[in-house]
């Protein structure tokens, strides 16, 4: 072998030694980039998932203020019926009940006994 020879081989084994260091250094670079897009994505993720958690809590909240002033509501609606009906009961048995109480009073009035007093003697 010559010596030009030798030199050709040992410039071969240089680039491709340089090329070695270039491609692990590619991968390093390429495994860093997996690793920040997985975190980056990461930190997305879990934004994402406390944006919609705060959604769905709100979501709650209305549903139950919703139906607390739907309860509320047909609560009042039904308290005012019951007070209509009882107002109504009131005034039947009023009306029902007058010519007796009128009667009772005519009564007592009319037919009074007179009876002395129970601290009363005689004597």
């Amino acid at each position: 072998m010559s010596a030009a020879n030798s030199r050709g081989i040992q410039t071969l084994l240089e680039a491709e030694k340089e090329a070695q260091k270039i491609v692990h250094k590619a991968r390093e670079y390429r495994t860093q980039r997996l690793k920040d897009a997985r975190s980056e994505a990461a930190k997305e993720i879990e934004a994402y998932k406390k944006q919609k958690d705060l959604e769905f809590q709100n979501h709650q909240k209305q549903v139950r203020h919703a139906q607390y002033e739907g309860k509320k509501e047909q609560l009042e609606a039904e308290a005012q019926t019951e007070i209509k009906q009882k107002l109504d009961e009131i005034r039947r048995n009023g009306i029902e009940g007058r010519a007796k109480v009128v009667d009772e009073l005519l009564k007592a009035v009319v037919t009074a006994e007179a009876k002395p007093h129970r601290n009363f003697r005689s004597g």
